[in-house]
């Protein structure tokens, strides 16, 4: 059983990337997604987290509007999508998996990270 967080890198600001939070040894059809980062010398803030029926919940103001997630039952992915990239958004990025329900995540990815150049 894992998660895997994948598609971080270098950007510009201003820019876009996607993040991808694939499963294995579980299907993430029931499973809502948090989306998680945690900035140098930051503690890790939640960013947003998606039902397993598509909804979206955001934790954190700063992403509102620049920040959507999707699923993709079919590959077994969530994505994260990012435009108008701000040199902020520099740090790691975790996926999470939690059972609907479930107030706790029973599943972690290890972190990809960005980093935006101004």
């Amino acid at each position: 059983v894992q998660l895997q967080a994948s598609g971080g890198g270098l950007a510009q600001a201003g820019g876009s990337l996607r993040l991808s939070c694939t499963a294995s040894g579980f299907t993430l059809d029931h499973y809502a997604i948090g989306w998680f980062r945690q900035a140098p010398g930051k503690e890790r803030e939640g960013v947003l987290c998606i039902s397993s029926r598509g909804g979206t919940t955001y934790f954190a103001d700063s992403v509102k509007g620049r920040f959507t997630s999707s699923r993709d039952n079919a590959k077994n992915t969530v994505y994260l999508r990012v435009i108008s990239l701000k040199p902020e958004d520099t740090a790691v990025y975790y996926c999470a998996a939690k059972w609907r329900g479930n107030s706790k995540y029973d599943y972690w990815g290890q972190g990809t990270l960005v980093t935006v150049s101004s």
